[in-house]
């Protein structure tokens, strides 16, 4: 039986409408594909120190294992970019805009430095893409100091905050500095009052306390770990927000000890500024994946580094608190140039 012209009109609608459905489904996957991102040339990882460094040993562990284990398909190199307190690694970044083949391992200097006004990078002029690690300070005395626990510091300080001779590296307005400042305003006294002593390196600092030139030692943590390992330095305390198990499970936390010290070295990366969100998509997968392989775990651990990865999102949300928690402190030290 021959459809009447009411049926074949509707079919012939029909048809037209499937086609125009399979058309737009067909644009719609060329669209997500083309607007997919990946790597396309090599990639550069950019550490703002020197060979050996911390930002350095970071860069150069990514960079191995994400070849190792295949996680991206292109080549990596490391490029040390030394100098002026991390701005010369931040200016050869942002060279870059809006370029996900050039990345750089930042620290808490992208912070502090600009609160001090010794640079004019700002941590929103670049894109957060992962926190990677953290290192705590560390609060050593020799093994036979009469200074026991934080606690007996604290008492020290609100006595008398410049009765305790405390050595840093490398400069003021540092994580070092700002933890001894922290527990001088936990003890209530002036922070301004410290007695400081400042080395080029943490290293220095930790021979300057086995030597007896100073009283106590505010390190990196990894830094007087071997000592402490020997027995001939005590650590009273650790900036961290809770015990390590792993790293340090016999050094209690100043907030175990009833004081609200929280200060971190974190080490991070960043990208340039402008990088579109699926350039970022994929280094979040890419970066997440990485924070999960047991050589990344491995490679913390040996370095004693906190193992407290963030992706892009919670990244930026932590350097926004950062910064106002490194601008409250160093402007009770007359030191921000930012208020």
């Amino acid at each position: 039986m021959n459809a009447s012209p009411a049926i074949l009109l509707r079919r012939h609608a029909c048809k037209r409408i499937m086609a125009v459905l399979v058309t737009a489904a067909w644009c719609c996957g060329g669209l997500a594909e083309s607007v997919s991102w990946k790597p396309d040339k090599p990639i550069e990882i950019v550490a703002q120190s020197a060979a050996g460094g911390g930002t350095d040993l970071t860069a150069r562990t990514m960079q191995r294992i994400l070849q190792e284990q295949r996680l991206v398909e292109r080549p990596l190199s490391v490029a040390n970019k030394p100098g002026g307190g991390g701005d010369v690694a931040l200016a050869y970044l942002n060279q870059r805009p809006a370029d996900g083949h050039t990345l750089e391992v930042a620290t808490a200097l992208l912070i502090s430095n600009h609160v001090t006004g010794k640079s004019t990078f700002h941590h929103n002029d670049f894109s957060p893409l992962a926190q990677l690690n953290s290192e705590y300070v560390a609060f050593a005395v020799r093994a036979d100091s009469p200074i026991k626990t934080g606690r007996d510091l604290i008492q020290l300080l609100r006595q008398d905050p410049a009765g305790v001779s405390i050595a840093v590296g490398t400069s003021l307005g540092g994580a070092n500095h700002v933890a001894a400042a922290l527990a001088t305003r936990a003890a209530g006294s002036d922070m301004k009052k410290l007695k400081l002593v400042v080395f080029k390196s943490s290293a220095e600092s930790a021979t300057a306390l086995l030597g007896g030139h100073v009283d106590l030692v505010a390190s990196s943590a990894s830094l007087v770990a071997p000592h402490f390992k020997a027995g001939t330095l005590r650590l009273i305390a650790i900036t961290s927000p809770r015990r390590s198990e792993v790293l340090f499970p016999t050094v209690p936390t100043w907030k175990e000890q009833g004081y609200d010290i929280v200060i971190d070295n974190f080490r991070a990366l960043i990208g340039p500024r402008g990088m579109g969100a699926m350039q970022i998509a994929y280094w979040d997968d890419v970066l997440a994946k990485l924070a999960q392989t047991d050589d990344w775990k491995k490679d913390l651990e040996r370095n004693y580094w906190e193992n407290n990865y963030m992706g892009s999102r919670d990244s930026r949300k932590y350097f926004d608190e950062q910064y106002e928690e490194w601008r409250r402190v160093l402007t009770d030290l007359g030191m921000a140039t930012q208020r």
